[in-house]
């Protein structure tokens, strides 16, 4: 096949050479978001946003509640001065609601160079060895995927934290 044909075959020039027809072997069970929130002995709470929802301040702002009382209910004893709190910049941390909300729950507020690779330690620790383990397996649902994913982060020893 010529160049010419080939381009012909996709914007439909040529009607003897319809485009081949893609299959699909398997529908995709869809993405969805986790927000995770962890500290140096583990997992503390893994939110699942729900589907048709985006995260807003209001939204980001209850689970900062929930984070905290997580905090006291797991960490008793061990939280004695302060939870630094790192926030990258996604636009649900940067509205001023979010901002005064962590200093309000006792979490000083670490603010996030802009373009800092070396202040976002989820996205170079975390998240590749999580990908890594889901990476080529098919899930028929969002359970088996959260299932798959907390047995991973559930069998990560505490010096990985």
């Amino acid at each position: 096949m010529t160049r010419r044909q080939s381009n012909n075959q996709w914007s439909g020039g040529i009607a003897a050479h319809p485009a081949p027809k893609k299959f699909r072997v398997q529908k995709s069970a869809g993405k969805f978001l986790a927000s995770i929130f962890c500290d140096q002995d583990g997992v503390l709470l893994i939110d699942y946003l729900p589907k048709g929802q985006t995260i807003n301040a209001e939204y980001y702002l209850s689970l900062l509640v929930q984070l905290k009382d997580i905090l006291k209910e797991k960490r008793r004893g061990k939280v004695t001065k302060v939870v630094l709190f790192l926030h990258d910049n996604a636009p649900a941390h940067r509205e001023l609601a979010t901002q005064k909300k962590p200093a309000y729950l006792g979490f000083p507020y670490l603010y996030h160079p802009p373009y800092s690779p070396d202040l976002a330690p989820s996205h170079y620790h975390l998240f590749p060895g999580l990908k890594k383990q889901l990476k080529g397996r098919h899930f028929s649902s969002d359970a088996e995927v959260i299932a798959a994913a907390e047995t991973w982060l559930d069998g990560q020893p505490s010096d990985f934290f």
